[in-house]
């Protein structure tokens, strides 16, 4: 955990509103493999990391609630009465959103002061929306004794998402952020809410991040299309959702679709097996062949699901003629953020040196490149 940004959380804090804060860390995640698998009730491989969201929150006298945003040096005040969204796109909403969930399940709270700052990469696919809604509900949780339960809490910070920022995200961020466990991913069920935690001894190898610096203006409404897509091969299909599907199923209906739309649900299908097969993977130390599912997971979000982008499919391929590295894939929504990569640690930093180089010239840009630990969940700093 960054030592640096509690202190400066923590002092902007007390600079601002004299008093003592109680202080959370909430994790940013990242996610092994299955991509867009979580809002079709499938499966998941995420692990919360040592990278996230410090909030300082304490209760107010003052007749208004505010919220101050370090990063972007944005202070706002509202009134916990008739809340509604700001404007689309703006980090209020993640904060306001909470509250008004809170609010529907009859729950009250009082006017509150917080302060938050992060070290997740902006737009890097690394959850730091849920990071923040996760360490604004656990902190209210905290202050006003509402009795929510870890599961009640992801809930609320979902549906923030849904009904504030507008994004119809599944369960998988929110979950990972509150229920990680420090060196373990958690195969995730996000049909039941359970995961099983998988500890993680890559041995010789570890998981690199490559961030693009890129973030596509299409995300947002791709990533709602997407899943519009899916709701209704299931419906087509009968079923609740397409984790219910085999790839035999979808073909019964291959003629009522456009085939764009066929190979799409075709993706979800294959990527939901490839998640529990990595799982198996892992129970063997087979790296090569969860390498080979991580490689595999890329060409079906570039190819058939579509939310690839020129400078994650150049990451991807740089990594296919290193014999160090066994597997590399885009994570997260898709049209910019980061990739995956599991490779072996004594390339790590000649690799560094040859992609940056390689990107720099390529897209006349820089891109980022982080090494993370695998983290515990939403918790109070002591």
């Amino acid at each position: 955990m960054n030592t640096t940004l509690i202190d400066t959380v923590k002092i902007s804090f007390l600079n601002t509103f004299k008093k003592e804060p109680i202080l959370i860390f909430s994790p940013g995640r990242i996610n092994i493999i299955g991509e867009h698998t979580d809002y079709n009730d499938g499966f998941v491989f995420p692990a919360a990391v040592n990278k996230g969201i410090v909030a300082a929150i304490q209760k107010s006298d003052a007749e208004v609630s505010s919220a101050f945003a370090i990063d972007k040096n944005e202070r706002v005040e509202f009134s916990l009465e008739n809340l509604k969204p700001f404007k689309e796109g703006s980090w209020e909403n993640y904060i306001l959103g909470v509250v008004s969930e809170i609010q529907n399940r009859n729950k009250i709270i009082g006017n509150f002061d917080i302060v938050f700052g992060g070290d997740i990469p902006g737009g890097a696919g690394m959850s730091s929306s849920a990071a923040l809604e996760n360490s604004v509900v656990f902190g209210l949780n905290e202050l006003f004794n509402l009795g929510l339960s870890k599961y009640d809490m992801i809930l609320i910070s979902q549906k923030a998402e849904h009904n504030y920022v507008g994004v119809k995200c599944g369960i998988m961020d929110q979950y990972a952020s509150m229920f990680g466990v420090e060196d373990h991913a958690l195969l995730l069920d996000c049909r039941t809410v359970k995961a099983s935690p998988f500890k993680i001894d890559f041995k010789d190898y570890e998981l690199l991040l490559i961030n693009t610096n890129v973030k596509h203006s299409l995300s947002d409404s791709a990533y709602n299309d997407r899943r519009s897509v899916c709701e209704s091969v299931s419906e087509l299909l009968n079923i609740k959702a397409l984790r219910d599907a085999s790839e035999f199923d979808l073909d019964t209906i291959k003629d009522q679709l456009t085939p764009e739309n066929y190979q799409k649900a075709l993706f979800v299908i294959q990527e939901n097996a490839r998640a529990v097969k990595a799982s198996k993977a892992m129970k063997s130390d087979d790296l090569q062949a969860l390498g080979q599912l991580i490689y595999a997971s890329h060409e079906g979000l570039q190819k058939q699901y579509k939310v690839s982008c020129d400078e994650l499919d150049f990451l991807v391929a740089e990594t296919k003629s290193n014999a160090n590295i066994l597997g590399a894939r885009m994570m997260g929504g898709g049209f910019g953020g980061c990739t995956i990569n599991l490779i072996a640690k004594a390339e790590v930093n000649t690799f560094k040196d040859y992609i940056s180089e390689a990107y720099q010239n390529k897209f006349n840009k820089a891109c980022s490149i982080y090494e993370v630990k695998l983290s515990d969940g939403t918790h109070i700093i002591n």
